[in-house]
């Protein structure tokens, strides 16, 4: 796990929000980030793992989404209680483009083909 999936990272122009990104068009992304849980937030016990590093994080279910999201209205069980480092994440931000961009890339796997010629006809 590489330290900018750890942290919030500030960029210059985080104050640049794209208005066409739409949280409705996207893999949320963001839930799938390793967030964080700090002291002074309020996520219930249950909903948070300590990792090998002794960090106290928002635990992922088996297909790596946070155990807050609310699979059926596709948005965070915990809103009100969220960590202080989702409340940061803002849409079309340039840190949300980054990550969005970053995910793309991440399925962007080219399928290997292999041409065979038959002797012959």
């Amino acid at each position: 796990m590489s330290i900018e999936h750890i942290s919030f990272e500030s960029r210059d122009d985080d104050h640049i929000v794209d208005p066409t990104v739409s949280c409705s068009a996207c893999d949320a992304v963001c839930c799938r980030l390793t967030v964080v849980v700090m002291p002074e937030d309020t996520v219930p016990r249950h909903l948070v793992e300590r990792t090998a590093q002794g960090l106290d994080v928002m635990a992922h279910d088996e297909d790596g989404w946070c155990v807050a999201v609310d699979h059926t209205r596709m948005c965070c069980s915990i809103y009100d209680q969220r960590p202080d480092i989702c409340r940061k994440f803002a849409m079309g931000s340039a840190y949300c483009r980054a990550e969005r961009k970053a995910y793309g890339h991440r399925n962007d796997r080219e399928i290997p083909i292999t041409v065979i010629q038959h002797g012959g006809t």
